[in-house]
């Protein structure tokens, strides 16, 4: 499958990302959207054919994409673009130009490494204004995941306001491209 992006992180090596092929790739991300740490992808209780069905439904979408992350070539995250005019957030945020939904989700593992989640959404954050047509990244983290706020907070994301979701109360949070290259130490 083709690589869409990929990127050096100085301590931890290539992250790569290319496109979910959802009958591929089923099994591997059943096995990590409904492992208890991924309890706030919402996808708990799906079974395999439920989570192949999603993902083909994602990819038939024009404003959602669903990419599998790659560290060193193994798989490792999962990322979900979308459009926040179109998508998830419709009728709760006023989406402008240029704005671009994302979700993001480390694979589980029983080998933690010191600031490989800061590295995968460091790379997920690249990747989107890579696009030099996405000017503000806009995410609804669950109110309670407070691992993901802090990992937001370290990429540039501001909390605009607490939102209610049909599935959870979620912090609206945005990082403006000139937001997140300050957290880079990058002030073009």
């Amino acid at each position: 499958m083709t690589t869409l992006f990929t990127r050096t992180d100085p301590a931890l090596g290539e992250f790569s990302v290319r496109p979910v092929d959802p009958p591929a790739d089923a099994e591997l991300l059943h096995g990590w959207v409904t492992h208890p740490k991924a309890v706030f992808w919402l996808m708990q209780d799906h079974d395999l054919a439920a989570v192949e069905k999603e993902f083909t439904r994602i990819a038939a979408d024009p404003f959602h994409d669903a990419f599998i992350g790659l560290h060193n070539g193994t798989p490792a995250f999962l990322v979900e673009r979308y459009d926040p005019a179109h998508r998830e957030l419709v009728g709760i945020h006023a989406a402008e130009p240029g704005d671009v939904g994302m979700h993001f989700l480390s694979a589980p593992t029983d080998t933690p490494v010191r600031g490989f989640t800061l590295a995968v959404i460091t790379t997920v954050m690249e990747m989107l204004f890579d696009d030099p047509a996405t000017r503000r990244v806009v995410v609804e983290p669950d109110a309670r995941n407070t691992a993901v706020h802090a990992l937001n907070e370290a990429v540039g994301f501001e909390v605009v306001r607490t939102v209610s979701l049909p599935s959870k109360d979620a912090y609206l949070s945005t990082c403006t491209r000139d937001q997140f290259l300050a957290t880079r130490g990058d002030h073009r």
